[in-house]
């Protein structure tokens, strides 16, 4: 299985490794079907982006560090519900919404590392809320490395659910940090911790983010954990951005937008190569990412010409120079 740029995809030798959903989360096909020239017309004109696919190439590789698909879709219908309560003035599903922060973290907590369903990969109206559940998986990745309490785990994780629910409420996309703040800590079972991840998550440290321009240490930890993850996730859902150019962006931030103890975390704990990726190596040999053990930016690497499996861990020699899209590697 691999994840594919849709118009990468090739009815010839190519077919579904994960269902497709319209916004209504149903079922537009299934996995193991090859798409109709047709239908793959009408999936573009849905803007989905992003596909799982299986191959012969990439046949075996079963991405094990992919979150669960069923565990994901239920998260976001969850906070899918929450905002539509909240634009309603309706009863919110607090307590669905903190059944599914438990089930999020055990999802976490069970991976090496996790790979991203891009929020793309849905309709548009889900994208929203799949962007929310993938910011707040990132940042239960990252948070392994920093000796949280449960307590400080479960808050961190729900402020990233709801970092954006200001937009609900705000007339200015720019206001909706405070909006949102503002609304948040007047609801009992959210932690004033929680609320400041929502009211933090676009400033930077140089002084330069919004709303206060605060500077440094006035930060709290968990809202650059959020603004981290959210930046990562935008790059890479709404900019198109391959892992490890996503990855590459951020590095660039540290020192400015965020932490360099942080920006070191995210880099231990996040892949830049995910399953699935077809990769040149730097002794001219071409191969495909199949899993992540151990060193997340050492993965173990098949050689496409004669199959055979390696460690990069184990073979300090060998660096990834390029990453070969579905048309240079065929």
């Amino acid at each position: 299985m691999k994840l594919i740029s849709i118009e990468d995809y090739n009815p010839n030798y190519m077919q579904l490794a994960r269902p497709i959903y319209d916004k209504q989360k149903r079922v537009l096909l299934g996995a193991g079907r090859t798409i109709h020239p047709v239908y793959l017309k009408r999936i573009m004109e849905l803007d989905i982006r992003y596909l799982f696919v299986e191959d012969a190439t990439s046949f075996g590789i079963t991405m094990e560090e992919l979150v669960d698909f069923p565990t994901w879709m239920d998260a976001i219908d969850t906070v899918n519900k929450f905002y539509h309560a909240v634009s309603k003035n309706e009863e919110l599903p607090i307590r669905e919404l903190q059944k599914q922060v438990i089930l999020l973290v055990e999802e976490v907590s069970k991976r090496k590392a996790i790979v991203l369903i891009p929020a793309s990969s849905l309709a548009m109206e889900l994208r929203e809320y799949a962007h929310s559940v993938n910011v707040t998986l990132l940042a239960l990745q990252i948070a392994k490395k920093l000796n949280l309490s449960q307590m400080q785990v479960k808050d961190l994780a729900l402020g990233c659910l709801l970092h954006d629910i200001g937009k609900v409420l705000a007339k200015g996309v720019e206001d909706h940090s405070r909006v949102g703040f503002e609304y948040l800590r007047k609801i009992r079972e959210v932690s004033l911790l929680s609320a400041h991840v929502c009211y933090q998550h676009h400033e930077a440290i140089d002084g330069s983010g919004a709303p206060r321009g605060l500077e440094g240490k006035e930060i709290h930890e968990f809202a650059q954990v959020c603004a981290i993850a959210n930046l990562y996730e935008n790059s890479i859902s709404k900019d198109g951005l391959q892992p490890h150019e996503a990855m590459e962006y951020i590095m660039t931030k540290s020192g400015t937008l965020f932490s360099t103890d942080l920006i070191n975390v995210f880099i231990q704990q996040v892949p830049s190569y995910i399953p699935g990726t077809q990769v040149k190596l730097n002794n001219g040999r071409r191969g495909i990412v199949t899993k992540i053990i151990g060193n997340v930016q050492r993965p173990y690497i098949r050689f496409l010409d004669t199959e055979e499996e390696i460690s990069l861990a184990e073979n300090h020699t060998l660096l990834i120079t390029e990453v070969l899209n579905e048309k240079k590697s065929t």
